[in-house]
């Protein structure tokens, strides 16, 4: 979906409050999925999602899950097709095998005739025709659910009451959450919450003795600047776009542009990367991550004693 975050999904305000009736729109289409009959399959399946919309670092957690029980089990990414995600699908390849379809169900059809064991989704939370087995719901540590209303008064795709329904949490970021997982407790005693950080993965490809232009369309691009800074990356400028924006020549010629009048070097997102022409990565890096969980042996347990 490509959109900017709005600066009234952050608090209570007049626009937001306006937007509520047309939430309840969202909450009653999200109410009526509870009679969906729900399907099981053989094989075993993890759905690694979100309620706040986008930018939770659900793509990364479902790269570190695989790579916590590839050994384990013979395991296949699904993710639904969307023309507009194609960044996501690109990464997910990189790191495992995808099987990328309109429909979950059918991709799960066909990881059970291909004989794997377990399915690891990116996204599909909100998809409540498929009992999984395990469900992940992922919140970004700064942005938690911003003013907690639901769509479009807020960024919320339902309810945070329906964290109810899931059975992990993940609070991914910088920034200390405790009195978040308080919150999310008292509303789900059952839930087992974990922490990760965004840790980069090809740091020794950058001269941090130079000064750098960053350019990102992601769901949460200032955890992208957070995790730069945290790594003493010297910043002279950002530039923003909407969520799986599509870069057109013209954009990434102003960006190079900018960069060589100022003397920058040019620094972006692996996601953003893989949006872009093999023509216009020249010259341009990006930052590879992955998160590193705390008590990543008691995540793993949980879902070995789970699966």
């Amino acid at each position: 979906m490509k959109i900017k975050r709005p600066i009234f999904w952050d608090s209570l305000n007049l626009i937001a409050l306006l937007l509520i009736p047309f939430s309840l729109v969202i909450i009653i289409l999200n109410f009526l999925k509870i009679f969906n009959i729900q399907k099981t399959f053989k094989i075993k399946t993890i759905c690694v999602g979100n309620i706040y919309l986008g930018g939770t670092g659900k793509t990364p957690l479902t790269i570190k899950i695989n790579n916590i029980l590839k050994n384990k089990f013979k395991t296949v990414f699904i993710k639904k097709r969307y023309k507009d995600q194609v960044d996501e699908q690109k990464v997910l390849n990189k790191y495992g095998k995808l099987i990328c379809l309109s429909f979950r169900e059918i991709a799960l059809k066909i990881a059970q005739t291909k004989k794997y064991q377990l399915a690891i989704l990116d996204d599909g939370l909100q998809d409540k025709t498929i009992n999984y087995d395990i469900k992940i719901v992922c919140f970004n540590s700064s942005e938690l659910i911003g003013n907690g209303l639901v769509l479009p008064a807020g960024p919320l795709r339902e309810r945070i009451s329906n964290i109810l329904n899931y059975d992990v949490a993940f609070l991914n970021g910088e920034k200390n959450s405790e009195e978040f997982k308080k919150f999310l407790s008292k509303i789900n005693p059952n839930l087992k919450i974990f922490k990760a950080k965004y840790i980069p993965t090809n740091i020794k490809a950058f001269k941090l003795n130079n000064d750098y232009l960053i350019f990102s369309g992601i769901g949460n691009p200032d955890e992208f600047k957070k995790t730069l800074k945290k790594y003493k990356f010297k910043i002279k400028k950002a530039i923003t776009y909407p969520d799986h924006y599509t870069y057109k020549n013209s954009d990434i010629k102003q960006i190079k542009d900018i960069a060589k009048n100022k003397k920058l070097k040019i620094l972006t997102t692996e996601k953003d990367y893989n949006r872009l022409s093999n023509k216009d990565k020249k010259n341009i890096q990006y930052l590879a991550i992955e998160l590193k969980i705390e008590k990543e042996f008691e995540f793993k347990k949980y879902l070995l004693n789970n699966l």
